[in-house]
């Protein structure tokens, strides 16, 4: 069999840097951090720009990612069979609950959003099919994190980063999270990454009753929570009753 050819690899490693931010990069940032020369590293961001994977910024001249992985990546969303079997249950979930759904599976150490429903009311929204969120701090995080859809080990390995105040930042308190959600069959993120949100998820399962990802609503946390600051038990219920749903979809048997 023939080898790996270097300069995909390279390729590859450059877009990875360049998605793993949230800014644009200069050439000699994009070089020095995977130890290019920066001619080798220009050429390959000319080559990547042209074919518009990635793009430069004509102000400053640093690099982002382009509009055509974006098609690439939604390409792959929409033959995903996970996304495909979960958007009707999705649709009911957003117009029962009143809030935003998101599904997920894990992806590299975080969530990836392979689905998003908006809440249906007039308000702003941003459409987070394809973002990362982390594992333990999210809800859709900690459903695959407690259910074996994602190993534990690594993510306690490289350190839990704490958002704020209310993010489980220590490998105690994720221990005591996960047997909870075991067993509760669910889970919740109250601020944990983001102060006056929050969040209710629950496992898919596929064939084998393996966990495949997670569904979960998510709004403003006067909205999710009581005055107790505990998740509405109707809200529970819905998210519960829609994992059910698509897993049986997925061909997993009732458990």
């Amino acid at each position: 069999m023939p080898g790996a050819v270097q300069s995909i690899e390279r390729a590859a490693a450059i877009l990875r840097l360049l998605a793993s931010g949230h800014r644009r990069l200069g050439l000699g940032e994009v070089a020095a951090s995977l130890g290019l020369a920066k001619g080798t590293a220009h050429g390959i961001l000319r080559t990547l720009q042209h074919v518009d994977f990635v793009e430069q910024d004509q102000a400053t001249g640093k690099y982002q990612l382009g509009a055509a992985l974006l098609h690439l990546g939604t390409s792959y969303l929409d033959v995903n069979e996970l996304r495909s079997r979960s958007i009707n249950w999705a649709d009911a979930l957003a117009a029962r609950s009143g809030e935003a759904v998101r599904i997920g599976t894990p992806l590299e150490g975080q969530v990836l959003v392979v689905h998003h429903v908006f809440r249906p009311d007039d308000t702003l929204q941003t459409l987070d099919v394809g973002s990362l969120l982390p594992l333990h701090a999210s809800a859709l995080g900690k459903v695959l994190l407690a259910y074996g859809g994602t190993p534990v080990a690594p993510l306690v390995e490289a350190g839990l980063e704490a958002y704020n105040r209310h993010t489980v930042s220590t490998p105690e308190e994720l221990d005591r999270a996960l047997a909870e959600i075991r067993d509760t069959g669910w889970a919740a993120e109250i601020q944990e990454m983001i102060i006056g949100e929050a969040g209710i998820a629950a496992p898919i399962r596929g064939q084998g009753g393996l966990v495949v990802g997670a569904i979960g609503v998510s709004g403003a946390v006067e909205r999710i929570c009581d005055t107790r600051g505990r998740p509405h038990p109707h809200l529970v219920a819905l998210v519960r009753d829609a994992a059910r749903a698509v897993s049986r979809d997925l061909g997993a048997a009732r458990w």
